[in-house]
């Protein structure tokens, strides 16, 4: 059977034009409930047993930034993007299932019975996990954020990049990070001076394998 596949022109555009940008107008100010609504499109990302493992921690105070800009490797877009949003994941969050699950109960979507029996399958996951197989599912889940989040920016008319070029450890040490928190990258977020640079991939043959790798 055939079916037609509805394809939005919209949607297309965005993943098409997105860029990273490295030069961004100082004098745009995005508003603190825009972020926020981009924040909450981003984190309808799948994660792992929707566990909602991701934070942010948005820096738009012009001081602080200051202080990130020598972290970052002197990059000139944190001084002028209207914000700096550092996506991280929360390793306590494997533990905090009842917060989420219980919300899934109350809005009628499970039954008191299937949020226990998930809730002891991520207990026995978790337990079984070493500190590193912990953090390399948070990288996973806060990365799939950090994508949606960017498209949905561009959705909105505003321009990114992702920064992975900084001392995570001085970042840690300046913003007073807790020790439960992964770091897993930096997103300057505003609005292009400069439009991004224009890009090529290789072709879909040369990177797509089928059933096999030899």
């Amino acid at each position: 059977m055939q079916t037609t596949l509805k394809r939005s022109a919209d949607f297309y555009q965005i993943i098409k034009e997105r860029r990273s940008v490295r030069y961004y107008d100082p004098s745009v100010k995005i508003p603190d409930e825009e972020i926020k609504e981009m924040i909450g499109e981003a984190i309808l990302a799948p994660n792992g047993y929707n566990l909602n493992a991701w934070r942010f921690l948005i820096i738009t105070d012009q001081a602080l930034k200051e202080k990130l800009y020598p972290i970052a490797y002197h990059q000139q877009q944190v001084l002028d993007a209207s914000a700096i949003i550092a996506v991280m994941g929360d390793l306590e969050a494997f533990w905090q299932g009842e917060r989420v699950y219980q919300r899934a109960v109350d809005a009628g979507y499970m039954t008191e019975e299937v949020k226990n029996s998930i809730l002891s399958t991520i207990k026995n996951w978790f337990e079984s996990k070493t500190q590193e197989d912990l953090k390399n599912t948070l990288m996973i889940d806060a990365s799939l954020a950090s994508m949606q989040l960017m498209l949905a920016a561009k959705a909105r008319g505003y321009d990114t990049v992702p920064m992975s070029g900084y001392d995570v450890e001085q970042f840690r040490k300046v913003f007073n990070i807790p020790d439960r928190y992964v770091n897993v990258m930096l997103i300057a977020l505003g609005k292009a001076a400069k439009p991004g640079y224009p890009t090529v991939r290789l072709g879909v043959d040369e990177v797509v394998f089928w059933n096999t790798m030899s």
